[in-house]
């Protein structure tokens, strides 16, 4: 197959693909010729003239593919596509969007456009359109530099004509925006080689050739090292024989950029426009003229441009002189349109790049500047400035005696510079201190000088105290700024006021405020839609008294009965917001029935809630008013504030949900009465700026008018805490292990945190069960000739497990682990010898002489590639696990615990997980292993659903440790007992430990004295050993006898016993000690427990708790950390106090899986421009920092596994897959075990949407319904098929069918699931049916990974339905549909199968004439009549003998408990008669498939044939409702 993926480093594009109905306004469909109407379908896609095109000369696989091969490339064609359909002559777009897509999906760029692509002969129009498309790749979110990697000189040679472009030709303002566009893509691609060589050269040291002389002095004064880097520069250059062409490109490229578009926002912006720049003059907005969307368009994308470069360190460095020289903050802030209307969202950009030119950072070393050195720098440029004013200028002389707090303001210091004429203003700026060149023709206008000084010398404020004087809560002004949060259907062609995560980040200051504010802004988009959904319900409307009353109700939302503020509290020392302010709400609770009275009496401490004033006008809106109003506008929503319940207290005034221990248990009574008063605590800021405007600007008293108290869902309502803690961060210093920090902001080596770099390694390793025998581990190194020794070096010829290994620092990889990103496999010559490592066999110590002293055992036999991942697990370190499908991720993480635990019993690990499900999976395998159970600690909410019997909550933990004392003391007492002494030493702890020390050691140091003097008598230590009369009671006889070794070594073992009871007991002695429930709790935390674990959730909202209480860990392993947001993942790293400024964190281990789905964004506006979908663990791949790559999946059938292994770099099977039984025989009644089943328009319809991104195909519904159905009956389990769809639409439209086709039949029943592949991620079943519903364009599946969830989840058997034709089409799912489409792509049944049992193997079909193609949806439901009908009359017309050939069902009698929620609306008990198929698990494989076909299935059939329309197989009826 040719390679047409991108399996490399480039392939790891971040997010989710533009998702969004295709609609076009008239003019752009007009102009570019046979446009396409906006509710495009694929058949008008096929009839439209692009296609024809694209079909006669490129498209793969079209009726003209022979003739296409003799045709040649044709210039002129590409010229007539750009200029007649992609060049927009009017209009506010740059790009007619659905001429594009469809040029997109034909493959125009990967077919023809680069194929044919010469860097010195393609023309103008061959560049632009290879602009467009792969901006409209950016726009998609899929990978963009793919296809260009198979030729990489002219990938070079294509951006050096890029570069060039623009030489001797005028573009329109669409063309410019195109191309700048493509240039941001490119600034944001800086891990793609090829591309960076070449952008990161404009913004190289040459740039400064273009600065102005004295802003170029500046430079070189405050820089000194620069000063010789410029001088080498030059001679180099003059080597060369002066300038070259590339040079000037260099040396001029962003300079003419930056100029090119002040002329833009000076001259084009406003169509006529007449401005003589006095200072008088008023500006009036209407007075401008006509303003040009473009341009605007084209000066917001240019703001995107230039803070794109400024926040990346290795563009910032050189380019920010040079946009200071251009002074382009302050020409924009002078601009019309950053004060007209239209120019809002173009000033919050004007105002980020600021913020960014003035970043605290120090922009050659890349370190930030503390507070302290912003000050200094500041006061000393003042400083420097007065000193000037006084020699030079006697004008400026009451500025240059004035102190520095009088002159630093804004206000003052422009009142000041006010006394000098415009040419001594002038001379002071350009030619005194340089800050603008003199040749600048804006450096006429005063109030542009004014504006140069002013920026460069006033204060700034600092941004610690900017974060800190913001609200937490967001308000009603934030929650409708469509330029900050934007609406759900961002289509990616504009941009937005949002930071990026990108690759690199400037300082951690600047990381952490990028995922503050992202944070923020997406929780404030989360609230608003609550809102949004609460609010219409109340009904709200004006009553005669002129007041707000509501007439409906909310279950969210309670009218206010009375508010109250209670409590100010003075400022802190050095703030001006009050330190607290507190209020008390009233409302009832009457009108609600009692499970929603619940819900609101549930409210506790620490809860958020929503103050809401709400005054709807008198007169309803007319339908044009309607339509223009934003929606609190069409509510009366006036304001909104947070607050965060302190308590709540019921009418009589008892204290309810209290937790802090004021109300003792035996006390606690139900609430009293109707009405509720929480005490709240407001937003501090919020208030300190509320009450300034009431004071300063005689704004209305918020306080006073709130009317609505609004709560939102528990689990959803935790971003206060969040944002509390990432403002804690930006509070703290210096705050990542100083061996990750440069790592984590991008910068440095990739692999310096690797542990073959790393100090402090383990020399020696104990493996303990990691090795299941000696083969195994010679498996594992293969590279190596391994040599065994005894612990007293001599050579061991009959090694035996445990092992421990010296672990040389140059370990080699195996072959199939992956050492980073960017190495190549190092290739091994043949005469090379193999370096020797030396491996030390041990016997482990006697456990003890009862069953439960022996340790648990592991049975996992670990890939060499496994292998490696504990090895670099267990050392410390940075460690990247990737982890296919079905790999066996889990099991490695397990084992790098337990070894770890074993090798560092003193260190302390944090497990940290996206889901309760993986956490408790996770536990569950630990308890199999030698780990103490109590030294595990669970903490969150999840703790209750682990299937295990020993509860590992805090409170559980306490509990056993209370339990355990006590059987520990009994035995102490028959320990006394047996010795003949009192048994009160068991009384407490604390005498134990005494009865330990007097009378147990003692004894046996004795015992070991008098054994040194009589190693000859074999029965020496049977007949002197203390403690025999204690062990009597055990299973086999302690000694023989025999020989004095055996006996000695049985003897240790029972000494070992007692050893760990004494230590048992010391532990526990806390626990005595301790009283409250609480402090035994958090001393268990804190110091008892080695391995704790919790969500990530839980760890950003509780790390506040964590500090105070002093925890501490020293190893950190986070998994499923490719499904964690980037400041979710970062937050556990910090979950404890430094110690003496170093942090304690030794290891990092993250498992993930960057080719499988991202974290869950709900906005796509945050999800597509600002990338916040990107994990950590996806940023250090692109990063390329090295990792290991898991290369052996146990969970599919080997040929379904290929349907997804491509996407990863070596993923082979395990011996299991390709052995057992049951992978190697066929699905009964199929053809094949994986198939591509073409559904076309049913009843006239393809893919609808009832509303937007509601997607639904009825077809492909019914469809998989009736193969379900089919399955049913042919006796496969229920619980072993899952239904999974592409969206949400038609997962509520399958579930719709299901209820009316399966549900009312107890022997079919609904399945295991019906869900989204985006929600099965982490699942896997038998069997999976997936229906694609797309029939116009592939949509969100195109991202790759959205792909390799929905074709991983399946482990014998896997049918897909979806429109082949749009499908086999789409470049980025090339490779998996090719696979599927080798097969019919009608579904293949082998009709002479009518049970779920065959002896078939899976490669064979069967014979011809029993393998039938289902034609279509009518077909497939008539197989279902006929076989219905067959399973009936077999019933009547077979006798005894005919059942009893067949295995019978495992369970036929009692209701199968199925583990996983069904997710069906409806239940019944569908569930009868399902094998109980075990639960499997990576790496392990069920056992045989039973068939389920069984007498009492078949009375079933007969029960339920009476029923009306006969039976489950009629699909009529279907006009589901589809407006959920």
């Amino acid at each position: 197959m040719t390679k047409v993926y991108g399996t490399g480093t480039y392939d790891f594009r971040r997010h989710r693909v533009a998702e969004y109905p295709v609609a076009e306004s008239k003019a752009a469909v007009q102009k570019s010729g046979g446009g396409v109407p906006s509710s495009i379908t694929l058949s008008e896609i096929q009839r439209d003239r692009l296609t024809k095109i694209a079909e006669a000369n490129w498209l793969v696989g079209g009726d003209a593919a022979r003739a296409k091969k003799e045709k040649e490339f044709d210039p002129d064609l590409v010229r007539k596509i750009y200029e007649t359909e992609l060049l927009v002559k009017e209009g506010s777009k740059s790009v007619p969007l659905q001429r594009v897509m469809i040029l997109e999906v034909s493959q125009y760029l990967e077919n023809y456009l680069w194929p044919h692509f010469d860097p010195f002969t393609a023309s103008f129009e061959h560049v632009m359109s290879i602009i467009l498309m792969v901006n409209e790749k950016f726009r998609e979110n899929v990978a963009a530099w793919t296809c260009f990697h198979e030729r990489k000189d002219a990938f070079k040679g294509f951006l050096e004509r890029v570069l060039t472009l623009k030489e001797g030709r005028e573009l329109s303002i669409a063309e410019k925006t195109n191309y700048l566009v493509f240039m941001i893509n490119a600034f944001q691609s800086l891990e793609d080689d090829v591309v960076s060589r070449i952008v990161l050269r404009l913004a190289s040291l040459k740039a400064w050739h273009s600065l102005s002389y004295g802003r170029f002095q500046m430079e070189l004064c405050l820089n000194p090292g620069l000063i010789k880097k410029w001088k080498r520069m030059m001679k180099k250059e003059s080597g060369k024989g002066g300038g070259s062409h590339s040079t000037t490109v260099e040396v001029m490229f962003v300079r003419n950029f930056i100029e090119e578009f002040l002329e833009i926002l000076d001259s084009q912006v406003f169509t006529q426009k007449h401005l003589s720049g006095e200072d008088d003059e008023v500006i009036d907005a209407t007075g401008l003229g006509q303003v040009n969307d473009a341009c605007v368009l084209y000066c917001e994308r240019f703001m995107e441009f230039l803070i794109d470069l400024l926040s990346q360190l290795p563009t910032r460095r050189y380019l920010r002189p040079l946009v200071a020289d251009v002074a382009v903050v302050a020409k924009c802030h002078l601009s019309a349109l950053y004060r007209h209307e239209k120019g809002k969202l173009f000033a919050q950009l004007v105002d980020l790049l600021q913020f960014y030119e003035g970043f605290e950072i120090n922009d050659h070393t890349g370190t930030q500047l503390t507070d302290h050195e912003v000050f200094e720098s500041h006061y000393s440029r003042m400083q420097s400035f007065q000193l000037l004013a006084f020699k030079k200028m006697e004008k400026l002389r009451e500025l240059a005696l004035s102190n520095i707090g009088s002159i630093h303001k804004r206000a003052n210091l422009s009142k000041k510079l006010s006394v000098l004429s415009p040419e001594e203003l002038r001379d002071l700026v350009c030619c005194k201190l340089k800050l603008v060149s003199k040749e600048d023709p804006w450096s006429e206008r005063v109030d542009f000088l004014i504006e140069v000084m002013v920026s460069y010398f006033e204060k700034q404020q600092s941004q610690k105290e900017a974060i800190n004087a913001l609200p937490l809560y967001p308000n009603e002004q934030i929650m409708w700024d469509e330029s900050v949060v934007p609406s759900i259907n961002y289509s990616g062609e504009g941009c937005l006021a949002l930071p990026k995560l990108n690759l690199q980040f400037l300082t951690l200051h600047d990381y952490l405020l990028r995922n503050f504010n992202l944070f923020r802004l997406e929780s404030t988009y989360e609230i608003r839609e609550d809102i949004q959904e609460a609010v219409p319900h109340l009904l709200a409307y004006i009553n005669n008294d002129g007041e707000t009353s509501f007439r409906g109700w909310s279950r969210m939302g309670v009218p206010i009965k009375e508010f109250k503020v209670t409590e100010v509290k003075q400022p802190n020392i050095g703030e001006v917001k009050p330190s607290t302010v507190t209020a008390e709400v009233t409302y009832s609770i009457s009108s609600y029935r009692a499970q929603i009275r619940s819900e609101w009496d549930a409210l506790k401490e620490h809860d958020v809630l929503f103050l809401l004033s709400i005054r709807p006008s008198f007169e309803p809106l007319s339908a044009e008013e309607e339509e223009k109003a934003s929606f609190p506008q069409k509510l009366g929503l006036q304001y909104v504030r947070g607050c965060e319940v302190i308590e709540i207290r019921d009418e009589e005034g008892n204290l309810m949900n209290d937790f802090s221990g004021r109300i003792k248990r035996d006390e606690w009574k139900p609430p009293k009465g109707e009405l509720r008063t929480v005490t709240v605590a407001l937003d501090t800021a919020q208030y300190h700026m509320d009450v300034s405007n009431i004071a300063d600007k005689g704004a209305e008293d918020v306080y006073g008018t709130f009317n609505v108290l609004m709560r939102r869902k528990p689990k959803e309502n935790n971003f206060k805490a969040i944002l509390e803690s990432i403002r804690d961060l930006m509070n703290e210093y210096c705050i990542v292990p100083k061996w990750l920090e440069n790592i984590f902001l991008g910068y440095g080596d990739p692999s310096a945190a690797q542990w073959t770099n790393m100090p402090d390694l383990l020399e020696t390793v104990d493996f303990k069960d990691t090795f299941v025998d000696t083969d195994h581990l010679k498996g594992c190194f293969v590279d190596y000739e391994v040599y065994f020794v005894n612990p007293d070096g001599t050579e061991n010829l009959n090694p035996r497990p445990p092992f421990k290994i010296k672990l040389p620092r140059t370990l080699k990889p195996s072959s199939g682990a992956l050492t980073g990103a960017t190495n190549g496999i190092l290739t091994v010559d043949a005469n090379y010898q193999k370096e020797t490592l030396i491996i030390e066999t041990y016997t482990p110590p006697d456990p003890g002489p009862y069953p439960q002293d022996q340790p648990k055992q592991n049975s996992v036999r670990f890939t060499p590639t496994q292998v490696e991942a504990i090895i670099s697990g267990i050392q410390p370190g940075l460690t990247m696990v990737v982890g296919p499908p079905g790999t066996g991720k889990t099991d490695t993480a397990v084992q790098i615990l337990n070894v770890l635990y074993h090798n560092c019993p003193s260190q302390r690990t944090l497990i940290i997980t996206h889901s309760n499900q993986a956490l408790n999976d996770l536990f569950e395998k630990i308890m199999q292993r030698d780990v103490p159970a109590r030294y595990l600690l669970r903490l969150g909410q999840g703790e209750q659903e682990l299937a295990t019997d020993l509860d590992f909550s805090r409170q559980g933990r306490v509990n056993a440790m209370l339990v355990r004392r006590l059987e520990l003391l009994s035995e102490v007492e028959r320990l006394a007992r047996s010795l003949q002494l009192p048994e009160d030493v068991g009384y407490t702890c604390e005498t134990a430990g005494y009865f330990w020390l007097l009378h147990v050691y003692s004894r046996w140091e004795q015992f070991l004295a008098a054994c040194s003097e009589n190693k000859e008598k074999p029965t020496f230590v049977r007949d002197r050993f203390p403690f025999k009369e204690f062990f009597s009671d055990t299973p086999h006889p302690v000694f023989t006898g025999e020989s004095f070794e055996k006996d000695m070594r049985a003897a240790m073992g029972c000494f070992r016993h007692l050893k760990t009871m004494f230590q048992e007991l010391e532990e526990c002695r806390a626990f005595e000690l301790l009283k409250s429930t609480a402090d035994r709790a958090n001393y268990l935390m804190t110091k008892q427990a080695k391995i704790v674990a919790m969500t990530c959730t839980h760890a950003a909202l509780k790390r506040k708790d964590f500090l105070q209480l002093g925890f501490k860990y020293d190893n950190l392993l986070m998994e499923e950390s490719a499904q964690i947001l980037e400041i979710e993942t970062f937050i556990p790293m910090l979950l404890q106090r430094q110690e003496d400024g170093h942090a304690r964190l030794k290891r990092c281990i993250l498992i993930g899986d960057h080719h499988q789905l991202p974290p869950v964004v709900k906005n796509m506006a945050f999800q597509k421009y600002s990338h916040m979908d990107q994990s950590l663990f996806t940023r250090f791949v692109r990063l390329g920092i090295p990792y290991i790559e898991l290369n052996a999946q146990g969970r599919a059938r080997p040929s379904i596994a290929k349907l997804y292994n491509w996407r990863y770099r070596d993923l082979g099977d395990l011996p299991s897959v390709k052995e057992e039984v049951i992978f190697n025989r066929a699905n009964a009644g199929f053809a094949y075990d994986y198939q591509l089943v073409d559904v076309p328009d049913y009843l006239g319809k393809g893919e609808t949407t009832p509303s937007p991104w509601f997607y639904q195909n009825e077809g492909e519904a019914e469809y998989v319904v009736s193969v379900y159905i089919y399955m049913r009956l042919l006796g496969y389990p229920a619980n072993k098929i899952s239904i999974l769809t592409t969206y949400n639409g038609q997962k509520l439209l399958i579930r719709d069918v299901i209820n009316r086709r399966c549900v009312p039949y107890d022997f079919i029943g609904p399945p295991s699931k019906v869900t989204t592949v985006d929600k099965f991620q982490g699942q896997q079943n038998d069997f999976i049916l997936l229906s694609l519903v797309r029939t116009r364009f592939v949509g969100h599946l195109r991202d790759v990974r959205r792909l390799v969830v929905a074709m991983s989840r399946a482990r014998l058997g896997l049918y897909v339905f979806c429109r082949r034709s749009l499908f086999e089409q789409c470049y980025e799912l090339q490779p998996t549909f090719k696979l599927l489409l080798k097969r019919p792509d009608h579904l293949a049944l082998n009709m002479n199968e009518i049970t779920s049992y065959t002896e078939r193997d899976v490669e064979d079909p069967g014979p011809r004439h029993y393998i039938h193609l289902v034609s279509g949806i009518e077909e497939m439901a008539s197989i279902i009549e006929r076989l219905y009908q067959e399973k009936l009359r077999q019933q009547f017309h077979q006798n005894e003998p005919y059942y009893s050939h067949l295995e019978p069902s495992e369970n036929t009698d009692e209701v199968q408990k199925q583990t996983e929620d069904t997710d069906m609306p409806e239940q019944t008990e569908d569930t009868l008669h399902e094998s109980k198929g075990t639960t499997t698990v990576d790496n392990h494989v069920t056992g045989d498939m039973q068939p389920e076909n069984s007498v009492e299935d078949v009375t079933m059939v007969d029960k339920s044939a009476g029923a009306a329309n006969g039976s489950p197989t009629s699909n009529e009826g279907t006009g589901v409702s589809a407006t959920k």
